[in-house]
């Protein structure tokens, strides 16, 4: 009789749920990866192909699926405003279909779910740093609000089949990370960075650059996902790191670890972009003991290495 954990990772080609699908084989448990690559790449997962305790289903989650599992880690979603304003009406559905999909699945087995969800529930915040009782103020017609309101519908089923159906849901609020595996044609601001940089382009900076957003590396971002969902806490809690830093900041350090000669370019701030993001985690400490480790100069080492070794500049 198989005695190990049996896990499924929606969205797990993509940048947070291959780095999820390494840790739980490392420790020995087995996982079923659900993706249909809009956003997940497959070079992600390809050393994983070939072990006995991985599993890959080609699967869009706004479709129902059948399995045998005990733990749901639900992270299919696009993350960034490229991917998910590209087809926002379909990334909605992914926010509400998908997860009613996942939480019916978890209902059906008595499984544990957790949702990834994001800061931007929060949107432009009216309150620094954010806590989690803090309840956002957020544009429902903007261009970013297929995701940002997705995000809260999906926190929304999470939190009724938990009252309602007794389903053991945990909801992780994740701010800004960074490391291994991103795209490089995201939109994100350090693989943005750091692949102009790579290229010798000019830097570009939305609106003066003094806009702040924390960084937090994903190896500390794996850790506090894996032990929020092995925690008996059922409410949305923040994790990120809370060292705050401006986006101009961000980009002179990326410069001078590549090439410090490089210049900025300017240009005009997208719409409904937040001008301050921070979490407080002083929940994440208390409930998990969780803080990142990562300073942000060493996670950014790390990053470099890895996109110098998987593109051609």
């Amino acid at each position: 009789m198989n005695s190990k954990i049996r896990n499924l990772i929606t969205g797990g080609s993509g940048f947070l749920g291959s780095h999820l699908a390494k840790k739980l084989i490392a420790k020995g448990e087995e996982v079923i990866c659900l993706d249909n690559f809009f956003s997940g790449k497959k070079d992600n997962i390809e050393k994983l192909l070939k072990h006995k305790d991985f599993e890959f289903i080609k699967h869009d989650v706004t479709e129902p699926i059948q399995l045998e599992v005990d733990k749901i880690w639900h992270l299919a979603c696009p993350a960034s405003p490229i991917y998910y304003q590209f087809n926002p009406i379909k990334t909605a559905k992914t926010s509400f279909l998908g997860t009613y999909n996942m939480l019916g699945l978890a209902k059906r087995l008595g499984a544990k779910i957790l949702l990834a969800s994001t800061s931007e529930i929060y949107g432009d915040p009216e309150k620094h740093p954010q806590k989690e009782n803090y309840n956002g103020s957020v544009n429902t017609t903007g261009i970013r609000s297929c995701y940002d309101e997705g995000k809260r519908i999906a926190e929304t089923l999470c939190s009724d089949y938990h009252r309602i159906h007794g389903v053991d849901s945990k909801i992780l609020r994740i701010f800004n990370t960074y490391g291994p595996n991103m795209r490089s044609d995201d939109g994100r601001v350090i693989s943005n960075f750091i692949f102009q940089a790579l290229r010798g382009e000019k830097i570009t900076l939305y609106g003066n650059g003094c806009q702040t957003r924390t960084f937090c590396y994903v190896d500390d971002l794996i850790d506090g996902m894996y032990l929020l969902m092995n925690s008996n806490f059922n409410k949305p809690m923040n994790i990120g790191n809370p060292n705050e830093f401006k986006i101009k900041e961000l980009a002179c350090l990326i410069r001078d670890l590549i090439n410090p000669n490089l210049e900025f370019e300017f240009k005009k701030l997208p719409q409904d972009d937040p001008m301050k993001r921070r979490p407080d985690i002083q929940l994440a400490k208390t409930e998990l003991n969780w803080e990142p480790k990562t300073k942000l100069k060493d996670g950014l080492v790390k990053t470099i290495d890895w996109f110098k070794n998987n593109y051609d500049f």
